[in-house]
């Protein structure tokens, strides 16, 4: 269908251009097009990743101080996030180049109009404005937040010894003890302390009714829901101490369009932040990701030179692409490689639009 929808764009303009001399004219896009011309572009290639992310938060529990102590385990008290790359793909576009098109009078050769079309189908030379790609899917949930459920009351009364002064029968002034009752918050530890009872105390209790040492009867379902509502005390009272861990999905496409005239063919598709995700490659708080490009065989061929910017009687000009190695890197990881046909890579190639079919 899209190459059906390319040929259809240019057959309509150059059935209009055979009655006079055949050329070919490569011209900037920034200059005026020869009238009575047909117009179509070379191609490019444009290289889409797409990445997939874990995004992971790990807060300490209240009680880590105290974990070892009161449960016998350890518990790192200190909370972090992390970013890890779970998925990547890497999938080659083709395009219009922007920066060059090509007038073309087909003239009245009876069998150029089928050749030119024959280039056309063959994705070797394309109608203006043409892009393959489709709009890629972004999923950047809103992180989650862990939150601690306290297992004991935060306040606590305790008694304390307050004195006054009395004066007894004989005169003399003297103390007299009085208990007084207060309401106070619970110290971190206490707290600790008390969870740690509860968790023991679930535990045991677990205990009793697998074994049935109970006095309730749990029989079929009710045993399990009992012990699986027990399991998620545990678990919650345990998480005091031991933190929480949440994680979110992350998914993002980047585009590169790869340049001829670099020297070095590195690029930083994006970058990753442990606290933030997926950034693109302008944001540099993140660590960055490449894309190497690595020609296996032969040389990238450049710019356009001048003489390939002159006319060329009777012929079409078109674009071979060089096949690189592709490979996504973060850090010194490879993290996904594959082969890459990139167009603007390769030579600038003229062909006599008579001789197209062969004959």
């Amino acid at each position: 269908m899209q190459i059906a929808k390319r040929i259809s764009i240019l057959v309509a303009a150059f059935l209009l251009a055979a009655a006079t001399p055949s050329f070919s004219q490569i011209f900037k896009s920034s200059d005026a097009a020869p009238s009575g011309t047909v117009i179509y572009s070379l191609p490019q290639t444009s290289i889409r990743v797409t990445v997939k992310v874990s995004l992971s938060k790990f807060t300490a529990g209240p009680y880590a101080a105290y974990s070892e102590k009161y449960l016998g385990v350890s518990a790192d008290r200190t909370s972090r996030n992390s970013c890890v790359i779970e998925e990547v793909e890497l999938v080659p576009l083709v395009e219009a180049d922007q920066s060059l098109s090509v007038a073309l009078n087909i003239g009245p050769g009876k069998n150029a109009n089928v050749n030119f079309l024959n280039f056309c189908s063959q994705g070797l030379i394309i109608a203006p404005g043409y892009f393959s790609g489709e709009n890629a899917p972004m999923r950047f949930p809103s992180p989650v937040q862990p939150s601690f459920n306290e297992a004991v009351a935060n306040l606590q009364t305790q008694t304390v010894q307050l004195y006054k002064s009395v004066t007894n029968e004989d005169g003399e002034v003297e103390k007299v003890a009085v208990a007084q009752t207060q309401t106070v918050t619970k110290s971190i530890e206490k707290k600790a302390e008390e969870t740690a009872q509860l968790i023991f105390r679930l535990r045991e209790k677990k205990i009793d009714v697998l074994t049935g040492d109970t006095d309730a009867n749990y029989s079929g379902a009710a045993l399990g829901d009992a012990v699986e509502k027990m399991n998620i005390l545990e678990k919650e009272y345990t998480s005091l101490f031991t933190g929480k861990t949440t994680t979110a999905t992350q998914q993002a496409s980047f585009e590169i369009v790869p340049k001829a005239k670099n020297q070095k063919q590195n690029y930083v598709v994006f970058r990753i932040s442990d606290t933030e995700g997926l950034l693109p490659a302008d944001n540099m708080s993140g660590r960055p990701v490449y894309l190497e490009l690595t020609v296996t065989d032969g040389k990238i061929a450049g710019d356009v030179t001048p003489e390939e910017m002159a006319a060329s009687k009777g012929k079409v000009a078109y674009r071979m692409p060089l096949v690189v190695t592709a490979r996504l890197l973060d850090g010194q990881k490879v993290i996904g490689q594959t082969r890459i046909p990139v167009y603007q890579f390769g030579k600038l190639v003229y062909f006599p639009l008579d001789l197209a079919s062969g004959k």
